[in-house]
């Protein structure tokens, strides 16, 4: 979730916070989207999209995972008090986390309206993260219509 400090109820049921969703390919590439919600119905469909049949997933205890024994092998990663159980763990994922947290701490806050962008930035500078990224940049952006990245910058409602 990402959100500031706000006074009241914190963790799930907090409001004014947009929820995050992370998938990260073992020695691979992170994809973060964020979601109206965590249910199955939501976080289903985008794994589908962004993985192939017959992949090894690990995930936590979370129910809304537990169908993807369809999609491939699935193994759960049990924790205790935040310390992985056996062998497994989801280190590479949570490692992206303490990544996003400590580059989005400068801004003490972002517009729910842009967390899109932000979120597209993040993992593009993890993705990358042992390549300089001027030349990818300056690359990238030559090669992209100035209409493309107009509708990039806009969210839909």
């Amino acid at each position: 979730m990402l959100g500031g400090r706000r006074r009241g109820k914190r963790g799930w049921g907090a409001s004014g916070k947009v929820l995050i969703f992370g998938m990260l390919k073992r020695d691979g590439v992170v994809r973060v989207f964020a979601v109206p919600n965590r249910q199955k119905a939501t976080l289903l469909p985008l794994i589908v999209q962004h993985t192939t049949p017959g992949s090894l997933f690990y995930t936590d205890e979370y129910s809304a995972y537990a169908s993807l024994k369809v999609q491939g092998e699935h193994i759960v990663v049990s924790k205790d008090k935040g310390v992985p159980q056996g062998r497994e763990h989801i280190n590479g994922i949570e490692g992206f986390w303490s990544y996003a947290k400590n580059w989005l701490y400068q801004y003490r806050g972002i517009p729910q309206k842009f967390v899109h962008l932000y979120l597209a930035e993040l993992s593009y500078r993890f993705n990358h993260r042992e390549q300089d990224l001027f030349p990818l940049l300056h690359k990238a952006l030559r090669h992209t219509d100035n209409a493309e990245i107009k509708q990039l910058l806009v969210r839909s409602a």
